[in-house]
């Protein structure tokens, strides 16, 4: 039986977003985090683009501020290291940085890198998170071939790219999702990385997918979270979302 348990850490873009509509600075994104950190969940995520859409700079360092007041909770830190996501890692150090290859106007994520051709430019910025003490995962698709070359670029750990099997779910397709989405995990352990998870996954396909992924260290979660605890109230949501890691967990063997 696994002993480790998937930790959820809730991204709160999507929370910034619905304040940026107004000036008067709600809801607030600290406070929602703060409220996601009571209720038990294990990090929170952020990805904060060039545009500044959704989260801002004084946001990650006000996230920071407040992390150093958890200790054992992970601050993730998202975005492609070739536009703002260095100067963030070397101002707060989170303990994580999550590379993802979005372009600057790009809507929401929707791919993941690709080796050989990412891997000149991924492999000093990777070693210069390591040197700061920055664990760094790479969002890759869910092909296991490529995580060997992920872990020689200088990862840590890759977060698989869910959108696919959320996409399949409820379909006949979403057995074989699960299945090359269990490969690309196993592969990845097999590489010595560590495996983390997301994009779209939802309250309905989260227990599944924990059950059938090998060594799933982290899931982050932020649309379909604050689609949820609009309803919820954020303490509740995660703690149905931990009920699903826990049902999910309950099913391995």
């Amino acid at each position: 039986m696994t002993t480790h348990t998937t930790a959820l850490s809730v991204n709160v873009n999507k929370v910034a977003l619905v304040r940026n509509t107004r000036h008067l600075g709600i809801p607030s994104v600290a406070r929602a985090a703060r409220l996601c950190l009571e209720a038990g969940a294990q990090g929170i995520t952020v990805h904060p683009r060039p545009d500044g859409r959704h989260i801002r700079a004084d946001d990650v360092h006000e996230l920071a501020a407040l992390l150093k007041a958890w200790p054992g909770r992970e601050f993730n830190i998202e975005g492609n290291p070739t536009q703002n996501l260095m100067d963030f890692i070397r101002e707060v150090r989170p303990q994580q940085a999550t590379f993802v290859p979005d372009s600057e106007d790009q809507f929401t994520s929707d791919h993941g890198w690709s080796f050989p051709q990412d891997a000149e430019r991924l492999a000093p910025l990777a070693a210069e998170c390591r040197r700061l003490g920055v664990r760094v995962s790479l969002f890759m698709d869910a092909v296991p071939e490529q995580m060997a070359a992920a872990r020689a670029a200088g990862a840590d750990r890759v977060e698989l790219y869910t959108e696919p099997y959320a996409a399949a779910w409820g379909t006949p397709g979403q057995e074989a999702q699960l299945r090359q989405y269990a490969a690309a995990a196993q592969a990845a352990l097999d590489a010595g990385l560590g495996v983390n998870a997301g994009h779209d996954l939802n309250r309905e396909n989260l227990a599944a997918f924990v059950a059938r992924v090998p060594g799933l260290l982290e899931v982050s979660i932020g649309h379909a979270f604050v689609a949820d605890a609009l309803e919820l109230g954020y303490a509740a949501t995660v703690r149905a979302y931990q009920q699903c890691i826990d049902r999910g967990m309950a099913q391995r063997t």
